[in-house]
């Protein structure tokens, strides 16, 4: 779920174990793993481990996963083994479906937001390699979507009535000023790290720099 470096430890245990029925990581175990928001194509989730805490055996769908702290994480998989991760802040993982059993060893907090894919087949949609006003670095890719790290330039818009052929998971990485209006309803104008916000495809929405300086994000795009 979680280190860009060790996907055989978050893909490898699929969901082919047949001893090991694991379940939904919200069901399971409902004080590390809350929801965000959904609709029909993405669910996000909030995990949060505090240091020495443990879940219990649980799968994922395919999904990305990006870490807003440091820590060092556990995964014990289906077949008993187990390895440890260093698990960056503000980097990404796309990880395939399967279950694992998450500890946090390291001395401080676990925080990060889970993209989780719906539906059995990933999208068509085209991702963008490029945005007018939006610096983007790839962070994580797989078939059925890709995270970006972004920088906002202070003169970053979208007029009223924008709307993409793709979902947006739009996750904040520090108190900044953005005023993002989604469908008509009112303003999102203030923003702290974590926060975050769904653009569903085909959903009109206008976004605006109003800080007057550089603002960061992490954007999931989700084919």
């Amino acid at each position: 779920m979680w280190s860009r470096n060790v996907p055989v430890i978050l893909g490898c245990a699929l969901l082919s174990f047949g001893v090991v029925i694991a379940q939904d990581a919200i069901r399971v175990d409902p004080a590390h793993y809350t929801l965000i928001v959904e609709n029909a194509t993405v669910r996000v989730l909030k995990i949060s481990y505090g240091p020495g805490e443990k879940s219990t055996m649980h799968q994922h769908p395919d999904s990305i996963v990006i870490p807003l702290t440091a820590s060092k994480v556990r995964f014990t998989l289906p077949d008993g083994t187990a390895q440890d991760a260093d698990m960056a802040s503000e980097s990404g993982t796309y990880s395939p479906a399967g279950s694992h059993n998450p500890a946090n060893v390291g001395t401080g907090r676990t925080d990060a937001v889970l993209v989780e894919f719906k539906g059995t087949a990933p999208g068509t949609a085209v991702l963008p390699a490029a945005r007018p006003g939006l610096a983007m670095t790839v962070l994580a890719e797989g078939p059925r979507g890709m995270a970006y790290r972004t920088t906002a330039a202070p003169a970053f818009q979208e007029p009223a009535g924008t709307t993409h052929d793709y979902d947006q998971v739009v996750i904040a990485l520090g108190p900044t000023k953005m005023s993002l209006t989604l469908d008509g309803k009112p303003a999102r104008t203030s923003w702290a790290r974590g926060d975050v916000e769904l653009i569903g495809r085909g959903v009109r929405h206008e976004s605006r720099n109003i800080g007057g300086a550089p603002a960061d994000f992490i954007i999931v795009a989700i084919k």
